[in-house]
């Protein structure tokens, strides 16, 4: 017997430094390695300078290296100097739909959604290069992110920098894909909540690398399963075709992840097992008339059954018109216990995993038995087949009415990832958007089942050549389009059909069909760059610090975001006093751009904010107005004056 001493971990109190540990595996689960604490990595998570020395490709003691891997830590941790600029233009449903799908490099288009999306995305699935020697790899290292996104698109000299496929020759054939994965994974575990998984396809040539990879972001604990889909068809000749590919699960805390919705009909299972010492006998009473499967007159008496052992302890186990005849109590290993109590005490009762239980009930045999209404399930690692990939191709095909997207992943797979996964209203992201098929599978689930997602998807304008014959389809279909060729205009393309295409057919009312279209860019704030020669003349030019050459809206939309609120919210826009005022949602935050306002303007201008804000729903708002727009700093003292007075404790200019 173990004595219970002062110093035993069930009777001591917490260990403050164990807390302090766990509360830190929490926030940073790559700097530690089987329990150990790799200070060299978060004095780095956190800021600090630390010396690169030796990296290389392998295992060492603290997991996986490679070469350059601090760097794409790094990489992780800059901030972006970007925004999203709106296109409507390019949109369905521009004001009513909450769906994104955003055009840039997905690392930094990740990085400006941190502090709107921050622990709030639902399911991540994403289809990365697999590193097959012909994939498209993100060349990251360039130190501008939008100097990176310019020379993808070619509308900047790469200085020697280009993009390119990841051959077998080079000697940094995995360290290549290592370093272009590791900061978007980084990222991307901060976007997802608590209870949030990534899905993540692969195939053999990197799956081991992603795993271990995988283990050091979100934590080996955090790995959920890996699960394989049966492409049904193989075109690779050799000693072994491989008719399959992989889909890796981790979650951000395994723990918070509940067992999977979606299912259907009804569980018959046992509610007893062997008594051991972790499921011990014990006695229970079961009333007159439980439901007894068994011929009239069958009686059981002492001890019964295997390895299911069960005893009876008094009264008579009797069955008569199909039901026990006596009150009885039997001592076995009991599964399920609690719920027995319940049940027999007349309780609505559910199991563990929220499954209604309908009736316990003894089999002809008496073993105890539980009637449950399905509500839960239990997959496979062995996905189920959906069909060819000939299937898929030829199906998006049609859809798109050329063959621009030679490998799509099945709709039905998306489907069953967002069933097991999401309920109504969940954010699903995929940001190596490729074909889109996640977007049209959010578009389906809605119209299928009235329970709509959303999603936000990205996609490189990854350049497509109609000199090569990999992507002379795509870049001909883009020129027909009259669209620059690229993968993204590719995307938003499938996106529009699919969303006609579900609009024809039969669709609950709460279906959103469409999506908003940002693109990454420099800011719309210009950077204090003075001439020397010539300083007058610079401090005249920063007065208005906001480029000439962007709308209302691109600054509109870089506020929303800078200021962490959803870019999907829905703005209100009205005249008030000549001038444009724009409300964010329920009035977290106003905007007023406009390029001057003068002594004689302000007071009706202010008057009808005021005015305005009593429409708001939200208890706190915060207003912005152009700094540049006053006349002078007393015009701009008076009306914050003003505005203080009147409830806003808020007020900025930008």
């Amino acid at each position: 017997m173990e004595r219970l001493t002062a110093d035993h971990p069930e009777i001591r109190g917490l260990d403050p430094i164990e807390a302090n540990r766990m509360q830190l595996r929490d926030l940073f689960p790559e700097a530690f390695t089987e329990g150990k604490v790799d200070f060299d990595v978060l004095r780095q998570l956190l800021g600090d300078d630390v010396d690169a020395g030796e990296e290389r490709y392998g295992m060492n003691w603290y997991g996986m290296n490679w070469h350059g891997k601090r760097a794409a830590r790094q990489l992780a941790l800059t901030p972006s100097v970007g925004t999203l600029r709106p296109c409507p233009e390019e949109s369905v449903n521009w004001d009513t739909t909450r769906n994104l799908m955003i055009e840039g490099d997905n690392l930094e288009v990740l990085k400006l959604l941190q502090k709107s999306y921050y622990g709030k995305v639902k399911l991540i699935y994403i289809d990365p290069p697999y590193n097959t020697g012909n994939d498209y790899i993100y060349p990251d290292d360039y130190h501008d992110s939008i100097g990176r996104y310019k020379a993808i698109t070619g509308q900047i000299d790469g200085n020697g920098h280009k993009v390119s496929s990841n051959g077998d020759s080079s000697g940094r054939f995995h360290t290549k894909w290592l370093n272009m994965m590791y900061p978007r994974l980084r990222v991307a575990r901060d976007l997802l909540r608590r209870d949030g998984v990534i899905m993540i396809s692969i195939d053999d040539h990197e799956i081991h690398n992603l795993k271990s990879m995988c283990c050091e972001i979100f934590g080996e604990e955090n790995f959920l399963s890996v699960l394989i889909w049966n492409k049904q068809h193989s075109q690779q000749q050799g000693l072994i075709k491989r008719y399959h590919e992989y889909v890796m699960l981790f979650a951000k805390d395994a723990e918070m992840v509940k067992t999977i919705g979606g299912g259907q009909g009804h569980i018959d299972a046992g509610a007893l097992k062997r008594i051991s010492r972790g499921n011990p006998a014990s006695d229970f009473t079961f009333p007159a008339g439980t439901r007894f499967d068994a011929p009239d007159g069958f009686e059981l008496t002492g001890q019964f059954g295997d390895a299911e052992r069960v005893e009876v302890v008094s009264g008579r186990f009797m069955c008569k018109d199909g039901r026990t005849m006596e009150e009885v109590t039997l001592r076995a290993g009991w599964t399920q216990r609690k719920q027995m109590e319940s049940y027999f005490a007349g309780n609505e009762t559910y199991d563990s995993r929220e499954q209604k239980i309908i009736e316990f009930y003894f089999s002809s045999t008496g073993k105890l038995k539980c009637l449950k209404e399905r509500v839960r399930i239990t997959p496979s690692s062995l996905l189920q087949k959906y069909g060819m990939v000939s299937e898929q191709t030829s199906r998006l095909s049609k859809l798109m009415g050329a063959p621009v997207f030679p490998t799509p992943k099945p709709v039905e797979m998306m489907k069953e990832f967002i069933g097991w996964f999401t309920n109504e209203g969940d954010i699903t992201m995929d940001f190596f958007a490729g074909s889109g098929t996640l977007a049209e599978a959010v578009y389906r689930t809605a119209c299928d089942n009235a329970t709509p997602k959303r999603f936000i998807l990205v996609q490189l304008p990854q350049p497509v050549a109609s000199d090569n014959p990999n992507e002379a389809a795509a870049a001909n279909y883009c020129y027909r389009l009259g669209k620059s060729r690229n993968l993204a205009e590719l995307t938003k393309e499938r996106l529009r059909r699919s969303s006609k295409s579900a609009e024809e057919e039969p669709c609950n009312d709460n279906g959103d069909l469409g999506f908003r279209v940002f693109k990454l860019d420099t800011t719309n704030i210009r950077a204090w760059e003075p001439d020397p020669d010539s300083m007058l003349e610079s401090l005249d030019d920063a007065v208005e610090h906001l480029k000439a050459n962007r709308s209302e809206d691109d600054i509109l939309y870089e506020i929303v975001l800078r200021l962490g609120l959803d870019l999907a919210s829905r703005i209100e826009t009205r005249e008030i006093a000549g001038k444009r005022v724009h409300v964010v949602g329920d009035g977290e935050l106003v905007v007023c751009l406009a390029a001057a306002i003068g002594h004689g303007e302000v007071d009706p201008l202010v008057l009808g904010i005021v005015q305005w804000r009593k429409e708001f729903a939200a208890e706190e708002t915060m207003l912005v107005f152009r700094d540049s727009a006053f006349a002078d700093d007393v015009a701009k003292t008076n009306v914050n004056e003003i505005l203080k007075q009147s409830g806003f404790s808020n007020v900025r200019s930008i």
